[in-house]
């Protein structure tokens, strides 16, 4: 091995609760695991801006009744059998991982009892929470227990650039005579610019989603879906791209950089109204604001365009019965620093793009269709939320397909076969690398997240996908010319990998007919 070269057992990009649940459980069978992610801070990742909560089963509940809402709310295209391992599996992991193992202090109702709340289209209170900064803790937890572990290595300000594959990445021509298998990524570090080759018999991709690539997002903007893109571009099978879920409520402010406002502040009785202070959702669906997410989103949308304004009213103080700053500590305190205080006054509020519902196809165990990759987590499709996510059902199923990966890889661990590290092509700096002029970078995340919004978003049509197939084409030629030419950098990098994703979605909307769940076409 050459000293810019790192070989161990499993590679797992990124940390969230997806990637740590198969860190820790591969760690805990003696595996040798290196986590990179891309944040200097290892906590960054979208569980940690997961407000609501995360679902199990309460005390009336039942795990067929859970499946009839995800199924349900999925629009009938859901994987039966992922849906079943996740009701099936999903509160026996929450409990022995999260409460017995790692102690999340969950929200009780009284000392010996937990409290679940309620959001849009569940049957049932089934959701547990801590207050709505759930998200932030169990992740904190997650990093906490990991750093424990001598046989796991932490690499934060790391960007994976590529997945390694065999044969496409040899030197040796008789290695095309191979099935193709992914070997490892490489990677980039982000403060020396220098990629070197990380080598792993597993590798498992928990990089999160892609709602950065459009113009609203309530995700983080690192989010551009890194994952997508570059297991598309190792051969890997990605499916049902259109589906994007857009989350109705994400805070209108021009200095609020997509906030989100949990679903569960309507699990708890807030309403959503115009402008002019009326309730619409009756209007648009029979259980009104807790209607499933694409059904509130397009309601909103529809609504604004009625009364041409930019966002709507989500009124807390006439409705909720709980005691708001106690439930809802952090979106009072954040709402409080823009002049909102949602104990007196409505949040304005405006939908943005929250979660991919497609992705990385994977089996039962997270395996995709190339030898030795895994996936898990939001960047995986495992066809558990078919058109539209159930909410609150994402971290269940992070945690469930995270330890499931890891189970998978330790029963069938070994060698697959013999890789001459010798043969692997290093990595190539262009002869002259360019330096990068932030001007141009910001000028196509412009392009390609204005377009995605406008033609690829909330509302499709026909002539609106064909616009954006154009107009993203012509720019990735652009894109690439800059990339071959200009000096490693991770916002160089995140932006190659942010183009293809954008074509992947559009090119999946345009190639699916059905109007359907979170892929809406007009006529």
């Amino acid at each position: 091995m050459k000293k810019d070269q790192k070989k161990t057992d499993v590679l797992i990009i990124g940390c969230g609760i997806a990637g740590a649940s198969a860190a820790i459980e591969a760690a805990k069978n003696g595996l040798n695991v290196v986590v990179i992610t891309k944040n200097s801070d290892l906590v960054e990742s979208n569980t940690f801006y997961a407000q609501g909560g995360i679902v199990s089963l309460g005390a009336d509940d039942y795990p067929e009744l859970l499946k009839e809402d995800i199924i349900k709310t999925g629009d009938g295209i859901n994987n039966p059998e992922a849906v079943n391992i996740l009701v099936t599996e999903g509160k026996a992991a929450v409990e022995r991982i999260l409460i017995n193992e790692l102690n999340i202090p969950f929200s009780r109702s009284s000392a010996k009892t937990l409290d679940y709340a309620q959001e849009g289209g569940h049957s049932r209170r089934r959701i547990l929470h801590i207050e709505d900064t759930t998200g932030r803790t169990i992740e904190e937890k997650f990093i906490d227990m990991l750093k424990s572990y001598s046989n796991v290595t932490l690499l934060s300000d790391r960007t994976a650039v590529d997945i390694l594959t065999i044969p496409h990445h040899s030197k040796n021509p008789r290695s095309f005579y191979n099935e193709a298998h992914c070997i490892g990524a490489y990677v980039l570090d982000n403060r020396t610019k220098k990629v070197s080759a990380i080598f792993a018999e597993k590798t498992v991709l928990a990089t999160g989603g892609c709602g950065a690539v459009f113009l609203y997002t309530s995700n983080p903007r690192w989010a551009i879906g890194d994952g997508y893109a570059m297991a598309y571009q190792a051969g890997a099978r990605i499916v049902n791209m259109e589906y994007i879920q857009f989350h109705p409520t994400s805070l209108f402010h021009r200095d609020a950089d997509g906030f989100l406002v949990s679903e569960s502040v309507r699990g708890e009785g807030a309403r959503l109204k115009s402008k002019d202070g009326k309730t619409f959702m009756e209007k648009y669906n029979d259980k009104k604001d807790l209607g499933p997410r694409d059904e509130v989103t397009r309601a909103i949308y529809a609504e604004m365009i009625n009364i041409n304004s930019n966002y709507v009213l989500l009124d807390l103080a006439s409705y909720v019965k709980v005691d708001i700053k106690k439930r809802f500590p952090n979106i009072y305190k954040t709402c409080l620093q823009y002049g909102i205080d949602i104990t007196k006054d409505s949040i304005p509020v405006v939908p943005a793009a929250h979660y991919t519902l497609g992705g990385i196809l994977v089996n039962e165990w997270g395996q995709t269709s190339l030898k030795g990759l895994y996936a898990v987590g939001e960047v995986a499709c495992t066809g558990v939320h078919g058109a539209n996510r159930l909410a609150s059902t994402s971290l269940l199923e992070g945690l469930v397909w995270g330890t499931r990966a890891a189970q998978h890889i330790t029963s069938h661990f070994g060698p697959r076969f013999a890789v001459d590290y010798s043969d692997i092509h290093e990595w190539y700096y262009p002869e002259k690398e360019e330096e990068i002029d932030p001007a141009l970078i910001n000028q196509d995340w412009l392009s390609i997240r204005s377009t995605l919004w406008n033609y690829t978003g909330i509302i499709r049509t026909q002539k609106r996908l064909q616009r954006a197939r154009a107009d993203l084409e012509y720019l990735r030629h652009r894109i690439e010319k800059f990339y071959k030419e200009a000096r490693m950098d991770a916002k160089i990098v995140g932006l190659k990998h942010g183009i293809q994703v954008a074509l992947l979605i559009t090119y999946a909307a345009l190639n699916n007919p059905v109007s359907r769940g979170a892929h809406f076409l007009q006529e």
